[in-house]
């Protein structure tokens, strides 16, 4: 009952988590990771075994993938990046088939998770306010632009002044010129979700984002707050999520007013804060899919828990 990390690049801490949890409940068990340079991935050097697997991009990456897991007696893959999301969720069955389970949502709703305007709808359609959205030739100072699809902050301008907009906003049509939401005046929080196996809410832990780096959280606060019963009630139940999802949403500072951002249908950068909370999503997984045992709804996690972050180093002699 081995584990594999897919993309595990930096994600030192989700691989210790499982780690930690898998072996307290499969003592032989291991908890394995990929990437397409393992030689210089961290997350490969402290995982208990690691391969080196083509892009996802690659037409032989899937028979590879499935390969290694045959060999290394491989039950569970968590994959971490969005790339690799549609192509596993697309062939979710057929690892089945090998006996490899992929905790992964479903086709239909990693497509909306990787378009920003299908994902807008999304939250309309469950009644979440979003920020407006403007035609290129009409829109209002000042304004947030970010690409339909995207992450870790790329391509994203704050726009207050008409010279700040330049050619290349109006002509690269994969951009969204969008409602600015003043950081003065809202928060905002990433929040992790837990789906069980029939796409039902379990857990959610808002975490305010205090400081980013790469679009990844380097300082951040667990809250119990309006985020917790908010989510819980327009978004208990979505068809065809499963295990972490990662969300973003501002809320007013004066008041309980809430706009939905985006929706990231895997684990986030700054999981580890929610895990250190006590809600344990690695040990949740490895119970519900390797013990067949159900999840009971969680809310017991610690409030006002500050995450500090900082580069550690990982050494590797005779590295040539």
């Amino acid at each position: 009952m081995n584990i594999l990390i897919t993309s595990a690049g930096r994600r030192v801490s989700l691989v210790k988590a499982f780690q930690i949890e898998l072996k307290a409940l499969v003592t032989e068990g291991k908890v394995m990771t990929t990437d397409f340079n393992i030689e210089t991935s961290p997350a490969c050097h402290v995982s208990d075994k690691a391969f080196r697997l083509p892009l996802v991009t690659d037409t032989d990456y899937l028979n590879v993938l499935i390969e290694t897991c045959i060999d290394n007696n491989i039950k569970l893959i968590i994959p971490t990046i969005d790339t690799e999301l549609p192509l596993l969720a697309r062939n979710k069955k057929a690892l089945l088939e090998h006996g490899i389970i992929t905790i992964i949502s479903s086709l239909e709703f990693i497509e909306i998770c990787g378009d920003k305007r299908q994902m807008n709808s999304f939250f309309v359609k469950n009644h979440i306010s979003v920020a407006k959205e403007y035609s290129k030739h009409d829109y209002n100072l000042p304004l947030f632009i970010k690409p339909l699809n995207g992450s870790r902050s790329i391509d994203t301008f704050i726009i207050k002044k008409h010279e700040d907009l330049m050619e290349y906003h109006f002509k690269n049509s994969d951009l969204m010129f969008l409602e600015y939401l003043d950081h003065n005046l809202y928060e905002e929080f990433t929040c992790d979700l837990y789906y069980d196996k029939n796409s039902c809410l379990k857990c959610v832990v808002p975490r305010k984002r205090i400081e980013v780096r790469e679009g990844e959280v380097s300082k951040g606060v667990t809250q119990k707050n309006i985020l917790v019963n908010f989510i819980k009630e327009h978004l208990g139940h979505i068809e065809g999520a499963v295990g972490c999802l990662t969300s973003q949403f501002f809320k007013l500072k004066t008041k309980d007013t809430v706009y939905g951002i985006e929706i990231n249908a895997r684990f986030g950068g700054g999981f580890p804060l929610t895990y250190y909370s006590g809600a344990n999503y690695p040990k949740w997984i490895i119970q519900e899919y390797l013990f067949n045992k159900e999840i009971e709804p969680f809310d017991d996690w610690e409030t006002d828990l500050l995450m500090l972050r900082y580069d550690n180093e990982v050494l590797i002699h005779g590295f040539k």
